[in-house]
């Protein structure tokens, strides 16, 4: 995210109205918009491979997936971030034009520029989302998924999914999406995904 030059800070009506009328995706956040950054190719693809299998799979259910261009808040009053894929099976979701607010299940394709973020502030205020459940954190740079659950005792889990965590190939990996039992293999992410070299992935880490 780039936080724009000198802007004012706007009040959280002002913002969905002002971002309405602008070429280019914001995030909010305590009154500051931040542009959002395009994506990889790597990335688009991780991000359709899984609306696609969500769509698939809740069509005839309850719930709804959207990917990038839709918005989730936190509150009324934000933050307001832009996931790469989340899903919503709450009623009071099913007439909202603008923003969701209350997802089960929030994906997020990792990138050098965003990854600390994902982690770390976005992930601290989609926990204050009372219907929020699980956070897939998908590697655009390697096969490797991290997701967090929501156990009973109200703790975060995390469950890792690689070959080489797992020991077996990328086709024999299940991941599983507790919160719509979905069941994916772990190569369904990557489909058609070019992902860089070994030696290019550390020549953008020392470069991020």
């Amino acid at each position: 995210m780039i936080a724009l030059a000198q802007s004012p800070l706007m009040s959280p009506q002002e913002y969905l109205e002002w971002e309405e009328r602008q070429p280019i995706k914001h995030e909010y956040v305590d009154g500051e918009v931040f542009a959002m950054a395009g994506g990889t190719l790597a990335h688009n693809e991780i991000a359709i491979n899984l609306t696609t299998a969500l769509k698939s799979h809740l069509r005839g259910k309850p719930c709804k997936v959207y990917m990038t261009d839709a918005k989730v808040g936190i509150s009324q009053r934000g933050p307001f971030y832009y996931p790469d894929v989340m899903v919503t099976c709450d009623r009071r979701d099913r007439q909202e034009q603008k923003v969701i607010y209350h997802p089960c299940l929030i994906a997020e394709v990792l990138s050098s520029s965003t990854e600390g973020k994902d982690r770390g502030i976005k992930f601290r205020n989609y926990r204050r989302i009372d219907t929020f459940r699980e956070y897939a954190l998908i590697s655009a740079e390697t096969m490797a998924i991290e997701i967090y659950r929501l156990n009973t005792q109200g703790k975060w889990e995390l469950s890792t999914y690689s070959p080489e965590e797992n020991n077996t190939s990328p086709e024999e990996i299940d991941v599983h999406l507790t919160t719509v039992d979905l069941h994916l293999p772990l190569a369904s992410f990557y489909e058609d995904v070019i992902l860089p070299a070994p030696e290019e992935e550390g020549e953008a880490r020392s470069q991020g």
